[in-house]
């Protein structure tokens, strides 16, 4: 099929893109990102989103960029207006996401994509944290942590990469505070410089940084990247 991928510039919907297109040979055609003024948007990631711009680069597909005010369900009709316009000019068939357990994320795509008679593709959904993290590392994906929102993650683990320490690290974390490992419940967030030349055809570099505190457990790291 010929698809779009719902992009956030983390760790799941690219990882999801990848999947598509290398494990069910789907094509990849364009990438849509919703940027959302509201940095507690229930729908969709917002740090490092603008980033996406790169990523679409890197895997040289077009990006369609869409704003929204990022209001509870009324965002949704911002998501519905970026896939009418990717259907209309690039004739996709569906939609990609990177939905690992999120049912209120999940079902709102899909009864959009209903709606527009296209395919709802969720290549991560149900699939085992742990597992998960590992596939990334085994497929050479390089992704860092650009936001901390839950105790005890703190400063340093912003710019941290998804390694084995991590998922150590992460796994202690969900037995002693039942924090989940890939971040599902947004404890943290996730930006993807390099995956393997199949997806980007070119890695991204963190050119400088700086970072923020939001409040008493949330910190951001906002990155430059070329």
């Amino acid at each position: 099929m010929k698809l779009a991928i719902l992009l956030s510039g983390g760790k799941d919907s690219v990882y999801a893109a990848y999947l598509a297109k290398t494990k069910f040979k789907h094509n990849l055609i364009c990438a849509i990102s919703i940027f959302s003024e509201n940095k507690e948007s229930y729908m969709f990631h917002t740090p490092s989103i603008k980033k996406t711009r790169l990523q679409a680069s890197a895997m040289e597909i077009p990006l369609i960029i869409q704003k929204t005010k990022g209001k509870k369900e009324i965002e949704l009709r911002d998501l519905e207006k970026a896939i009418k316009k990717a259907i209309k000019e690039y004739n996709i068939e569906g939609i990609i996401t990177g939905a690992i357990q999120s049912v209120y994320q999940s079902s709102r795509i899909q009864k959009i994509c209903n709606k527009l008679k296209i395919e709802c593709f969720n290549p991560l959904w149900q699939k085992d944290e742990i597992k998960y993290l590992k596939e990334l590392i085994k497929n050479k994906f390089k992704v860092i942590i650009t936001g901390v929102a839950a105790y005890p993650l703190d400063k340093s683990w912003l710019g941290r990469e998804i390694n084995n320490q991590f998922i150590e690290d992460a796994i202690k974390l969900k037995e002693k505070y039942k924090i989940h490992p890939a971040g599902e419940g947004g404890e943290f967030e996730t930006f993807v410089l390099d995956t393997p030349r199949t997806l980007f055809k070119k890695p991204l570099k963190v050119k400088s940084f700086k970072d923020i505190k939001e409040g008493e457990n949330s910190f951001r790291r906002e990155i430059e990247v070329e």
